[in-house]
């Protein structure tokens, strides 16, 4: 049996795939397996899968219905005792696994472990910025307190065992945008997160990409999944709100005044910040000169790539 289970969800990314699964397979820890799901690719993404000739790919291809579904069909198919998740389009330092595994020979009870990343802009490679006081070698964090900033879990960057899924569940597929967040969200109620400072794994920034544009944010399902349990966790709450104001922003500059509203009705004003309570209140055509700013300030290291 493995030790770990590489999952990698493919869709229409056969510009980047070959690199992703270079990196993977120069690992200098070996014992692990490849499962790789063609979640429906349009493009020439299967004829990149099916060019490498390793025994450790096992490849799965079927119709498409979302990263949420094909990753857990990946976890269903796991045979490793850790699980990590490799997107398509990012890659791995060659000692990725390698570090993983020590610290996790160091705590071997430790079931959830994650690692710095590195954004790739057009312009630079910027280190990502944790609400850490210190970044060091390796360090137990709350999930909460380390993620005001950057998340401090990163799907291209966490081992997970998989016991942790039977626990928490897997990833919620009917949630359409966000649903890694929200599963590490359920994570980090349950688990300390072991945090490794070294820089591992690498993040290609696209000003494209779904995850930086204006329509990706928490839905209102999202929410109301945790009304309850946020009334009893300040920090769930806060974390929560982060992610409202973001929400509010964006459904602004969508021309959704009203998903906006009920979003901002329910955000702790004086939890979230004058700041941020302004800016939810500006103008759309001021917050999208905001938002193009930020963009262009993130690709030379400056600030945060979107609102937060």
């Amino acid at each position: 049996m493995p030790f770990f289970s590489v999952i990698i969800p493919v869709y229409n990314k056969a510009l980047f795939l070959g690199e992703t699964l270079k990196s993977l397979l120069a690992q200098t820890f070996t014992d692990f397996e490849v499962i790789v799901i063609n979640d429906g690719s349009t493009d020439g993404s299967e004829s990149v899968i099916q060019s490498f000739n390793d025994v450790r790919i096992r490849y799965y291809s079927k119709e498409n219905e979302g990263v949420a579904v094909a990753r857990n069909l990946g976890i269903a198919k796991a045979l490793g005792e850790f699980i990590c998740f490799l997107d398509a389009d990012d890659y791995w330092e060659p000692n990725f696994l390698a570090t993983f595994k020590k610290q996790i020979d160091v705590l071997p009870n430790h079931k959830v472990f994650s690692c710095a990343i590195a954004i790739e802009t057009a312009q630079k490679t910027i280190p990502a910025r944790y609400s850490l006081a210190k970044i060091t070698d390796f360090q137990l964090v709350d999930f909460f307190d380390a993620s005001r900033k950057e998340c401090i879990l990163w799907t291209s960057a966490v081992a997970i065992h998989k016991r942790v899924f039977e626990k928490t569940g897997t990833f919620d597929t009917q949630i359409k945008k966000g649903e890694d967040t929200e599963l590490w969200m359920r994570i980090g109620l349950q688990y300390t997160i072991g945090f490794i400072g070294s820089i591992l794994a690498r993040y290609r920034y696209d000003k494209d990409s779904i995850s930086r544009n204006w329509h990706y944010y928490f839905e209102p399902y999202t929410f109301e999944k945790y009304v309850v349990l946020e009334k009893e966790n300040a920090k769930l709450k806060q974390f929560l709100d982060q992610n409202r104001f973001s929400a509010v922003i964006k459904c602004k500059l969508n021309g959704d005044a009203a998903t906006a509203k009920v979003l901002y009705n329910q955000i702790d004003l004086d939890g979230l910040g004058l700041k941020k309570t302004i800016l939810m209140e500006m103008p759309n055509p001021i917050l999208r000169l905001l938002v193009w700013l930020k963009n262009v300030a993130a690709n030379y290291g400056l600030g945060n790539s979107v609102f937060r």
